[in-house]
């Protein structure tokens, strides 16, 4: 299954993609009519566990059923936003876990030994197709960083690597843009992180059982056509059941946290000279078995 969230109307909405990606079903308008409840939002669902899961494939059947158009609205008719779109704590993002982007950045020394981990605000996310400011009164070295990102489904503290895939709700594409001039005059990573619409995310969540390893998915950046990032998940450094468990020694993750996964080599910083982002620049992250985000920066 593919999770969105949208607006339609005006009405943020909960919404599952058709098999044949034209279409989206309106969950709430199901719920509604069948009379099987099912939360309003995504973050609810996640929530809710293996019942969410059921309940949204309980009102998909119905809704075939009925063989009316009323549930299930084009995606030409929606705005698409964040498939979570107000996080409930910072996204957690694993920093040069791409030998080949840690050498990029700095050469082989950089390469950690350790999993590096650091935030970006919730205020940061927006959603697929949606304008990334440029925020050229602040920054002129805006770059681009395509990732996979984990969907924390079930809390938990001191997880084992073994059964931290047990914890994971799905998986989405992330673009974790960064000022780079902010992040070296600051001499950390937050602010150069945190800017608005700093952090694209979606289209959609793509549930675990859709996803046969997730440390083996193709991973491809581009900007205005031209291919910058080009990898692999199996090229991580730190896989993600040792980032899950690592994150969760003393600390618990809950459903709904969401954790960026690092990004390939290939970014504008990595290039002599730079090709940091400007304002028209589109940029297109593709994952296989998940799909593409797309942005443009103004």
């Amino acid at each position: 299954m593919k999770f969105i969230t949208f607006n339609s109307n005006g009405k943020e909405k909960l919404g599952v993609l058709n098999e044949e990606h034209q279409n989206v079903w309106d969950i709430e308008q199901l719920s509604l009519d069948s009379a099987i409840d099912c939360p309003a939002s995504l973050l609810e669902g996640i929530k809710e566990g293996e019942s969410f899961i059921q309940s949204i494939s309980r009102l998909i059947e119905w809704g075939e059923a009925q063989a009316s158009h009323k549930y299930s609205i084009p995606l030409t008719e929606i705005q698409w936003l964040s498939p979570i779109p107000k996080p409930q704590k910072n996204i957690m993002c694993v920093g040069k876990n791409y030998r080949d982007h840690a050498i990029e950045m700095g050469g082989e020394a950089s390469i950690p030994e350790h999993v590096m981990v650091f935030t970006k605000a919730p205020t940061s996310v927006t959603g697929h197709d949606a304008i990334i400011d440029a925020h050229a009164d602040i920054t002129s070295e805006l770059d681009y960083e395509g990732e996979l990102a984990v969907i924390i489904g079930k809390a938990g503290k001191g997880i084992k690597q073994e059964d931290a895939l047990e914890h994971v709700f799905g998986y989405t594409i992330l673009n974790d843009i960064t000022a780079r001039d902010l992040q070296q005059r600051h001499q950390q990573f937050f602010i150069g992180k945190s800017l608005d619409t700093s952090c694209p995310i979606g289209p959609w969540i793509v549930h675990k059982d859709s996803i046969q390893n997730p440390n083996q998915l193709q991973i491809e950046t581009k900007v205005n056509g031209e291919i910058r990032q080009k990898s692999n998940t199996e090229h991580f450094i730190f896989p993600i059941e040792e980032v899950i468990s690592v994150l969760s020694q003393g600390m618990t993750l809950e459903p709904g946290d969401i954790i960026a996964t690092g990004t390939p080599a290939g970014v504008g910083k990595g290039f002599n000279p730079p090709r940091f982002l400007k304002s028209g620049d589109e940029i297109e992250i593709t994952i296989e078995n998940i799909g593409r985000l797309n942005n443009i920066v103004k």
